[in-house]
């Protein structure tokens, strides 16, 4: 193993300054908490606008974050060229930035330095998709190398230097059939660390060894797509769900990258989306958390997850700004590369609702001022500017507290001695209300007994609540004093769990509702977790550190206004009234030019396209609608002014790579939206297809040097079936003179997945057409053909 330097950030600023708000406790009266100062109000969160990279790197690809033990938040990202406008050539390898609040970022140096990559590197390596993770103490940084594998990184510190540990997965033969790249490993409750990779376009999982440098044991398929990859895996509320994106990531303006997920019992599932379908299943997904809204971003994808002080998850991921979604060539992996994208870093508030993630409850990705994160404590402290002169010992406990100033985390609070009584460090003034509490505990020193305490609520000894890190019982336990009555809450801690490294205890209290867990990370796996409930509304109480029987060492101890979750998804589009002028039953017999004169071709002469019985039969024709090859026919009627839907029932019985048949929005045979049921090859399996419910957007991609005067691109979205339900949802942004574009898909004709939207520079009208091709030997039947005016979109 070799160490890789890189530049470190300046470690002595202030991360966050402590501001009074209100918190929790117990509101008997007689406490000792009556003369503590009363409780201050919240400040009111900032804001922030996407991309949060912007000004500070030119492209942050397939971001990763983790909270460092300092306090401050770090991201990492795909090799690219982040100063190409500052007049950078080259690349930078696997970039690194820091933040104290999740949206002001700085450049933080890079994992490896150019002059530093090692020499087991096959040539032209670029490195891709870093996951971040902390393990026993120890920064974990696994990445892809662009000829396929994972490689690990290690060290103390979340910018290194970093140690390198050289493959964990190989580029072949690694048990995955498809791309081994794009990893993130993954810590189950019981301690055991997997690690899921792969792409284009299976994913696969793996358990890994106690440090979690090596695998071990079986590999297990556990989601199979079109271009999937980029598999991401948390745990909330029993449930394990493995998000991943499908389509393209890396195609400017054309990228239909779109975030899916799925929901398992166990890490290696198997996984079912929201509708039932099997990961594993060879259609494509609904699922859909994150897909192209039209409002400038397109291709958000390979995401990550971030959770704020409040509890509120944030999606971390990358998008692509439409407007200048492209580099010029530039130098890097031995060689220039051209048609590069730029992918900067974007956030975006997560909800959790019903059971299922999805990107602002549906809305998509955001444009314009939204609320920032929350990640200034309004109580605690982070202690690396010392002991904060407002806190104060409590307990019984003797013991001295002080601040330790240490590599990884900077300053933290110590506990002196062993009390054989709770000794306590609080800050004086108290909180209220639902509030989220955390800090970072450990016992640095060896032994078979001890706990350390993160404080919840403390009004003395008669009225206190406590979660411990307890060695001796080897659990998380939460003891509740209410009026000198002591209950207790337990579950156990993994066996693999070592107290004398950081672990996060996290406690959220709504109501008289108490939930606490621990986390190695902060990234949504629990080590333990423990629900409760409080005896009576909580009152104002203090914040803090314990120790008990061992000298405990607490940090980054914070409350924040717990979040408020968002229980409703914002309206899919709502249909108007049927335009029967712009409509067809297909209830004649014959070519459909000549019972509705208002049907014409493009290339129709070959079509064996007839009515009959209620439907239009149309075999697929060898014959193709993609760039250069506009050979396929295109029936074709007006469409209305104004906002518009167009939906038809499809029959398809597909069985050949490209063999497709579908709607189309159609303005020339270069410029178009369409949408069908098509059949496309799973790559590196032989012989295996995948049906896909397939958005393509072609035009003219006028951002890449030379510019290309024809390019196409396709977007995913719910499964197909023998029958399938396909809508196009139509709006003409004024603002920016384009059309847009929103596609749905439904297997019953009642239950609808809406997925992302296409926006198309406009030059002239749309039409409303359909196409049947890809290849001779299938038959596609419409039953018809279903133009509505859109209430809303």
């Amino acid at each position: 193993m070799t160490a890789l330097s890189t530049p470190r950030p300046l470690v002595g600023m202030v991360l966050a300054v402590p501001l009074l708000v209100a918190g929790i406790a117990f509101p008997h009266a007689g406490s000792a908490a009556t003369a503590s100062p009363p409780p201050a109000t919240a400040d009111q969160v900032g804001t922030y606008a996407n991309p949060v990279s912007r000004n500070v790197v030119d492209t942050f690809p397939d971001p990763t974050m983790i909270r460092g033990k300092d306090g401050a938040w770090y991201a990492y990202g795909t090799t690219n060229p982040i100063f190409n406008s500052k007049g950078e050539a080259g690349e930078h390898i696997l970039p690194m930035l820091r933040s104290t609040d999740m949206v002001s970022w700085q450049y933080a140096g890079d994992a490896i330095a150019a002059g530093a990559t090692p020499t087991w590197w096959p040539a032209g390596t670029r490195p891709w998709a870093p996951d971040i993770r902390y393990v026993d103490g120890t920064y974990h940084l696994t990445y892809s190398l662009s000829g396929g594998g994972v490689a690990l990184l290690t060290s103390d510190h979340p910018t290194g230097p970093w140690t390198d540990h050289g493959l964990l997965v190989p580029a072949s033969n690694s048990g995955c059939p498809t791309g081994s790249i794009d990893q993130a490993m993954f810590t189950d409750s019981d301690g055991t660390h997997y690690l899921y990779w792969g792409s284009y376009d299976t994913i696969c999982v793996s358990a890994m060894t106690p440090d979690a440098t090596a695998l071990t044991g079986p590999v297990t398929q556990v989601a199979q797509g079109r271009r999937a990859e980029g598999g991401y895996v948390v745990k909330r509320d029993g449930h394990y769900y493995l998000f991943f994106s499908d389509a393209g990531c890396c195609d400017g303006a054309f990228s239909g990258y779109t975030v899916k997920v799925g929901r398992a019992d166990d890490p290696r599932g198997p996984f079912v989306n929201q509708e039932g379908q099997s990961l594993m299943d060879r259609r494509s997904k609904g699922g859909i958390v994150a897909a192209a809204n039209g409002n400038g971003f397109v291709g958000p994808g390979h995401n990550a997850i971030q959770t704020d002080l409040s509890g509120q998850d944030w999606l971390v991921y990358h998008a692509i700004p439409a407007e200048d979604p492209d580099f010029p060539p530039v130098s890097g992996g031995g060689g220039r590369l051209a048609a590069l994208s730029k992918r900067p870093l974007m956030i975006d508030r997560l909800d959790w609702i019903g059971g299922w993630p999805v990107l602002r409850a549906g809305a998509g990705p955001s444009s314009g001022a939204q609320s920032a994160p929350v990640t200034q404590s309004a109580a605690g402290s982070n202690f690396n500017n010392g002991l904060p002169p407002e806190w104060v010992t409590a307990g019984a406990g003797a013991g001295e507290w002080t601040v330790t100033q240490v590599p990884d985390a900077q300053g933290v609070l110590s506990q002196a001695g062993s009390p054989t009584q709770p000794s306590l460090f609080v800050q004086a003034a108290p909180v209220s209300d639902d509030r989220r509490i955390e800090g970072d505990l450990r016992l640095p020193e060896a032994g078979v007994t001890g706990s350390v305490g993160l404080v919840i609520s403390d009004r003395g000894p008669q009225n206190r609540v406590v979660a411990w890190l307890d060695r001796g019982r080897r659990a998380l336990v939460v003891t509740v004093t209410d009026r000198g009555n002591v209950t207790e809450t337990s579950a156990p801690l993994p066996a693999s769990f070592d107290l004398s490294s950081w672990h996060t205890v996290s406690a959220e209290l709504r109501g008289t509702s108490l939930t606490v867990d621990v986390s190695a990370d902060r990234l949504r796996d629990p080590q333990a977790v423990v629900r409760t409930s409080l005896p009576d509304t909580p009152a104002p109480g203090r914040i803090g550190a314990a120790s008990l029987n061992a000298p405990g060492q607490a940090d980054n101890i914070s409350a924040a206004p717990l979040y408020q979750p968002v229980t409703e998804r914002v309206a899919d589009p709502v249909l108007g009234g049927l335009k029967p002028a712009y409509s067809d039953e297909f209830d004649a017999t014959g070519r459909p030019e000549s019972s509705d004169p208002s049907w014409g071709w493009v290339r129709g002469t070959s079509a064996a396209a007839s009515e009959s019985g209620g439907a239009l039969t149309w075999s697929t024709q060898s014959a193709d609608l993609h760039n250069a090859n506009n050979t396929a026919s295109v029936l074709l009627r007006d469409a209305p002014e104004g906002d518009f839907a167009v939906e038809t029932k499809l029959d398809f019985t597909g069985t050949n790579p490209a063999q497709q048949a579908g709607i189309v929005l159609y303005e020339n045979d270069d410029r178009y939206l369409k949408l069908v049921h098509s059949v496309l090859p799973i790559n590196r399996i032989p012989g295996a297809v995948t049906h896909q419910t397939e958005f393509g957007k072609e035009g003219e991609r006028p951002t890449t040097t030379p510019p290309m005067p024809v390019f196409n691109g396709p977007m995913f979205g719910g499964p197909p079936a023998g029958t399938t339900w396909l809508r196009l949802a139509y709006h003409y942004d004024a603002a920016h003179q384009e059309h847009d574009v929103r596609m749905a898909s439904s297997t019953d004709g009642t239950h609808w997945v809406w997925g992302g939207t296409w926006s198309l520079p406009m030059r002239g009208k749309l039409r409303i057409g359909l196409v049947s091709m890809g290849g001779a030997g299938a038959v596609a039947s419409f039953d018809y053909v279903r133009t509505y005016g859109l209430v809303s979109r």
